[in-house]
């Protein structure tokens, strides 16, 4: 058995699966850009440099027993690189293409039958305009690959805008359509699954957005347990068709018509980090034993829970002199990811554990209100809002969202 795991990436869930792994004695590596910050106190052995350099890269996987990762943009001709090499990489090079290019996403998941929105590669506006002809305005156009947190989307009224956003992104190379879809719940589920098949998943949770950004989890989903099943089914034929191993982190939208997959990420996932407190077993820990070949952990809730993302204000803040007031409330669990404060940025989040996951959630934001000194609450979602828009989304009934500014 191995026991060397290393994670190409610096960044918070890094640092969370360092934290994971040492209760079993298992040792992490970290290879992390200059700019990543939160997992080099929580690591004791990181190497900087840049995770695209194929040589360096290689030099250092060959004192780890197993190369995973922190994000998926890293170059898959880099990472078959290292699988040629002999080093054994999970997920692989043909996951991590799948993860990086929503395009090659779409058009694979479509092939194993799984329910996608309408999409089409275009490369100018009359390609979108085409597609709008059948599908009806308005689109969702975005870029294939980079884009994250509501980046790299935008939602396209008419030819005009569609113009518009493909003047700005001229020279991006082609681009990804999508048929808008009417949300009704946004949903994730997390399976963690080793090479050989075996695999465990976790409770559907609810997620809540906030331009473009998670910024609220409940675990379970408060919803019919029907369709709380139907979303578990969907992500464990997600990581079969992509032959995942490892965490996978499947986004599902209910619409009116059924679940649609919206996203896959092939590692831990923001949807998830309730677990590290509800769970029998964490996101991480169960991604170190799927990497290492190692019987997996129940995912069961131990309590139902809720999850707030700290995302930093206009103004820097030190959330560590907050800790006081916040852990006043003793079922408040802080976990902070030593960020620099920016504006919008994820510098931490809040779990709470309670069988009523209202007041589990109320006590989530109180705590990240004080955290963030102050942070807004999470808004009404509108369709057609301006963070909306902004971040790619289409229309949301019902779910977490108005319960969470009801407790609010």
């Amino acid at each position: 058995m191995g026991r060397v795991v290393g994670i190409v990436g610096g960044g918070q869930l890094a640092r969370m699966t360092c934290q994971a792994a040492s209760p079993a004695g298992l040792e992490v590596r970290v290879f992390a850009a200059p700019s990543d910050e939160s997992a080099r106190s929580a690591c004791t052995d990181v190497t900087i440099g840049d995770c695209n350099d194929a040589i360096r890269l290689e030099r250092w996987a060959r004192d780890c027993d197993v190369v995973t990762f922190d994000h998926e943009n890293v170059d898959p001709t880099v990472v078959e690189a290292l699988e040629r090499a002999g080093h054994t990489v999970l997920p692989g090079s043909s996951s991590l293409r799948l993860a990086a290019d929503k395009l090659v996403q779409r058009a694979h998941l479509r092939e194993a039958g799984l329910p996608v929105p309408a999409f089409a590669a275009v490369s100018g506006p009359s390609d979108v305009a085409a597609f709008a002809a059948d599908h009806g305005w308005p689109v969702v156009l975005k870029t294939p690959r980079g884009g994250y947190d509501g980046r790299g989307v935008w939602i396209v009224d008419d030819l005009p805008e569609a113009i518009e956003v493909c003047h700005q992104l001229e020279g991006r190379g082609t681009l990804l359509v999508e048929e808008l879809q009417v949300i009704e719940r946004e949903l994730a589920v997390l399976v963690a699954r080793r090479a050989s098949g075996d695999h465990v998943v976790y409770p559907t949770v609810e997620t809540v957005q906030q331009a473009g950004v998670c910024r609220v989890v409940v675990a379970p989903a408060p919803i019919d347990p029907a369709l709380a099943r139907g979303a578990q089914e969907l992500a464990v034929a997600a990581a079969e068709a992509v032959d995942a191993v490892g965490v996978l982190a499947v986004e599902i939208f209910a619409t009116p018509l059924g679940l649609v997959v919206n996203e896959l990420a092939p590692r831990p996932h923001n949807s998830g980090h309730v677990t590290i407190d509800a769970s029998v077993t964490s996101q991480f820990e169960n991604h170190l034993r799927a990497v290492l070949d190692l019987p997996l952990g129940s995912p069961a809730l131990r309590s139902p829970g809720a999850m707030v993302n700290l995302l930093a204000p206009d103004d820097p803040i030190d959330p560590v002199g907050a800790l006081p007031d916040a852990l006043a409330d003793p079922s408040v669990r802080v976990h902070l990811y030593d960020k620099q404060s920016r504006p919008g940025r994820k510098i931490g989040h809040v779990n709470v554990c309670d069988e009523d996951w209202r007041v589990a959630l109320d006590r989530a934001l109180r705590a990240a209100e004080r955290l963030l000194a102050p942070a807004p609450r999470p808004a009404r979602r509108r369709p057609r809002s301006a963070a909306t828009r902004a971040a790619g989304g289409s229309s949301r009934r019902g779910g977490v969202g108005e319960l969470t500014e009801a407790v609010a």
